[in-house]
């Protein structure tokens, strides 16, 4: 499989360069872990899977350590430097093998069909291009392969979400890493194809007040098999 190495960190140009808000994140994203429940998000997102994984934006790694055993080999593709290479000192702790390459969630440096499961964690809000993505999820995901999503977008009453799209169309992607309050990634799954399974909507923190950023989902979704494909 054409796949750089986990210490070919180099490349020529970055997909994405966001290192303040990669170093904003790296801190955030490590309190989160006990403050907000993430740890136990994490292992819910990934308990039960198997097989060769590829996770698409994966940040600074912190979902390596909950991989179950059961998984024989993680690709994790991140496109910000700053947080890939974090990413590639946590690869080394994991227990289950993880690779580290850089790349873009439109334009995955991998082979077709070549996984038995995709991992999008927080990462549909940020891509330039949700349907370009997610059709690539499809193509490197084998027919009855499934993804684990956790997300956050679209959600409250109408108010919330006027503020979700105002706070979109000015300041917020740019202060944010390319960030997207009110995007609808069920939705966004569904028009991709996906056969969607369980999925739960939860609020991120669960106690205090509702942020524009608290509402999410997790859940499963499945690559129809061979012959079932949406047209």
């Amino acid at each position: 499989m054409p796949l750089r190495s986990p210490g070919a960190t180099k490349v020529a140009r970055d997909p994405v360069h966001h290192p303040l808000f990669a170093r904003y994140y790296a801190r955030i994203s490590v309190s989160a872990e006990t403050r907000m429940g993430m740890g136990g998000i994490r292992d819910r997102l990934l308990t039960g899977l198997s097989g060769r994984v590829i996770e698409i934006g994966a940040g600074n790694g912190l979902n390596f350590a909950h991989y179950p055993s059961t998984v024989s080999e993680v690709v994790a593709i991140e496109p910000e430097r700053t947080l890939r290479q974090l990413a590639v000192e946590n690869a080394l702790r994991a227990e289950v093998p993880v690779d580290v390459a850089p790349g873009a969630a439109e334009a995955l440096p991998v082979k077709s069909e070549a996984f038995d499961a995709v991992v999008v964690s927080l990462v549909l809000c940020s891509v330039r291009d949700v349907p370009r993505a997610l059709a690539e999820v499809r193509r490197v995901l084998r027919p009855g392969g499934v993804v684990r999503f956790f997300e956050h977008g679209r959600g409250g009453g109408p108010a919330m979400v006027l503020t979700q799209r105002a706070l979109d169309r000015t300041l917020w992607p740019p202060l944010n890493g390319g960030c997207h309050l009110a995007r609808d990634p069920i939705a966004a799954l569904r028009n991709a194809g996906f056969e969607l399974g369980p999925y739960r909507r939860l609020l991120m923190p669960d106690k205090g007040p509702k942020l524009p950023t608290s509402y999410c989902v997790l859940g499963t979704a499945w690559r129809p098999e061979t012959g079932e494909e949406a047209a």
